[in-house]
């Protein structure tokens, strides 16, 4: 289990690339609003290897810049960046798309919402602190894909504006835990540590 939690971020850009090739071979053609929240997730393993292996560096940012931690590893680790990324994206954006390919389109609009939130966060971030890990797939690819998912629903009349409303809702709250565990439970960590080092 500490291996998949230390190597998981290197699996990213080979599943953005093999889950994209489907997708545009079969769904793409056949069904392109289903298409549309199915490439949610290949645009979000992008975005972490961005974050995590090229150029990499988000935790020492997050840690070092976010949080005003003294340490580039703590207090989010590779446990905790586990915790934060492969259920949301890895399980919660597949179970969305599956329920949406058997059931409805507006049970997957969420991750578009939610990724496009999140790539707001990184422009937010890059005013005050200039690049940072993530931010480049967020401008280039996540906006764009999310904005005219959400562009396409709605022009199509495939989501009511309930469902607009709710699938933005889901997607900031998803945004929001993962705010309130960073600055309400990770950061008090960081007194600990502060307390203990002679200056």
């Amino acid at each position: 289990m500490n291996w998949i939690k230390e190597n998981w971020p290197k699996a990213t850009l080979f599943l953005a690339v093999y889950t994209t090739i489907p997708l545009v071979l079969f769904p793409m053609k056949q069904n392109f609003p289903l298409f549309l929240i199915w490439i949610q997730m290949p645009v979000y393993f992008l975005h972490q290897f961005e974050e995590y292996i090229l150029p990499g560096g988000f935790l020492a940012f997050f840690n070092t810049k976010m949080l005003g931690s003294p340490r580039e590893d703590f207090p989010l680790d590779t446990d905790a960046s586990f915790l934060i990324n492969v259920p949301i994206i890895f399980i919660a954006f597949l179970v969305s798309s599956v329920i949406s390919t058997r059931f409805a389109l507006c049970f997957g609009l969420w991750t578009a919402y939610f990724s496009i939130i999140n790539a707001l966060s990184h422009v937010v971030m890059f005013f005050k602190f200039r690049y940072n890990p993530g931010f480049a797939v967020s401008l280039i690819v996540n906006i764009p894909v999310g904005v005219f998912t959400v562009y396409y629903f709605a022009s199509r009349q495939l989501a009511s504006t309930g469902v607009q409303i709710t699938a933005f809702l889901i997607g900031l709250a998803v945004q929001a835990a993962i705010m309130i565990y960073g600055f309400r439970i990770l950061k008090p960590k960081i007194k600990g540590i502060s307390n203990s080092v002679c200056r």
